[in-house]
């Protein structure tokens, strides 16, 4: 059977270990939008959780509960008028207890599956059967009709970044190659690396040497999008070339470098931009992206794509600013972390509509409005040096180690900058705009819409 992913708000991952924590059985709807992935299947995005209200339940113990229709209807509804998939949630709280699926479980499964896939209008039944576990809550899961898999992971999309696997997954023993790790931050965050879903957009030096820290930490399963040729001047920056691989795209000389490294790794090159439709959605399916493009263009699609798709964006930067003199003004890294509850990229002030705009035109079409005077000039070759893209590479996997560990200040902030010319960092937090996507809670504005990430494609 076909693997899917459950991802939820950190507000939802509350709800359930709430419910798994009460001593009676309970229940609940979830509504979930899809995602579809570029090999097939698909994703699974927990908006919001409708709990069964106390006054339903006609009957109620430790090891079972009856309700009236009321108890699962008013959710339905609401995932019909959204365009939801509805997830019957149920909890096994005994002591003792596993989320197993007794064979009252079966039969209710059987019951509601019909009802759910046809009200909602979605043509799926998913059922997630909770429990207590050494983690927080132990699961099994499984949606059915249209697509058919089982729900293996939860990940966790919030301030904190969490990962829940199913009640028959297997622990596998930790090389000795991660020891020293494993003496910092304990084995469960190693096994939690290994498991993770990551992408990298731009391989430069930033993006090169943050995919490289991520290989080394453990990730396995790492998707690498550029679209560029690796030039001579990138032999200074980008991690694991040479002069041999000038001429080469970045994403197969990182894709080999990283290989040698962890010959272990699913490691995926793609060549291509963010900005049109085919490369994109292979992004779709990450559990974290880290943004190292350079380009506006690049910057405002994934800011849109982090909030839609419930997947935390960590974009990073380097600016160097000099004078004609070559005297140093100022050198500021910045690691900006995108989640449900903070303000995206635009909110920000840190992408312009403008410029974005102007580097997706032809370049025909820029010079020719350019001359009208109704677009911006393009910015020329920016200044970059290795010592500096790396810092903020190191910065940028620091906010996904802390927001699996937790060794930092809470609550957390959502932007690093890094003052490399005054010796010293600082940090703030900035959140959503209530009227913008970022602050948006409408379950229909999540996953597939009609209009790909809510964006208009050139090459759609």
């Amino acid at each position: 059977m076909n693997h899917t992913t459950l991802t939820v708000t950190t507000a939802v991952a509350d709800q359930l270990l709430a419910m798994a924590a009460r001593p009676l059985e309970s229940g609940a709807v979830l509504l979930a939008r899809t995602a579809a992935l570029p090999t097939g299947g698909i994703r699974l995005l927990g908006i919001r959780l409708v709990e069964v209200p106390s006054h339903v339940y006609t009957a109620r113990s430790d090891i079972g509960f009856s309700i009236t229709a009321e108890g699962f209807m008013p959710a339905l509804r609401e995932a019909e008028h959204t365009g939801c998939t509805a997830i019957w949630v149920h909890t096994h709280p005994a002591p003792g207890s596993t989320p197993t699926l007794s064979r009252r479980d079966t039969v209710v499964n059987t019951q509601l599956a019909g009802t759910f896939a046809t009200r909602t209008g979605s043509g799926l039944y998913g059922a997630l059967t909770i429990a207590p576990g050494e983690r927080g809550i132990t699961f099994t899961g499984h949606i059915e009709g249209d697509h058919l898999a089982t729900i293996d992971r939860i990940f966790v999309a919030g301030p904190a970044f969490r990962l829940f696997r199913a009640f028959s997954a297997t622990t596998p023993d930790l090389p000795e190659l991660h020891d020293r790790q494993v003496r910092a931050f304990g084995p469960e965050i190693q096994h939690v690396l290994g498991q993770l879903r990551i992408a990298v957009v731009g391989i430069g030096g930033t993006g090169s040497a943050v995919a490289e820290q991520l290989v080394r930490l453990g990730i396995r399963d790492l998707t690498l999008i550029d679209p560029d040729t690796l030039s001579t001047s990138n032999l200074t920056r980008v991690y694991g070339s040479t002069p041999a691989d000038v001429g080469r795209f970045k994403v197969h000389v990182a894709a080999d470098h990283l290989t040698r490294i962890a010959p272990d790794a699913r490691i995926n090159p793609v060549v291509g931009t963010v900005s049109h439709r085919h490369v994109a959605q292979h992004v779709v399916g990450a559990d974290i992206v880290f943004g190292c493009t350079d380009d506006d263009a690049g910057r405002m699609r994934l800011s849109r794509f982090s909030y839609t798709y419930l997947t935390p964006l960590i974009d990073c930067g380097i600016k160097i600013s000099a004078a004609a003199d070559n005297t140093v003004r100022d050198i500021i890294g910045r690691v900006t972390v995108l989640h449900p509850g903070a303000a995206c990229l635009l909110c920000r002030g840190r992408v312009s509509p403008d410029i974005a705009a102007a580097q997706e035109r032809t370049v025909q079409e820029q010079a020719r409005l350019e001359r009208e005077g109704y677009a911006p000039a393009l910015p020329g070759v920016e200044p970059a040096v290795i010592a500096f893209t790396t810092a903020t590479a190191a910065a940028a996997v620091n906010e996904l180690l802390e927001r699996l560990i937790g060794y930092g200040p809470t609550p957390r902030p959502s932007e690093t900058l890094l003052l490399a010319h005054e010796r010293r960092s600082s940090a703030n937090h900035q959140e959503p705009t209530p009227s913008h996507y970022c602050g948006s809670d409408d379950p229909s504005n999540y996953g597939d819409t009609e209009r790909y990430w809510g964006l208009n494609w050139p090459d759609a």
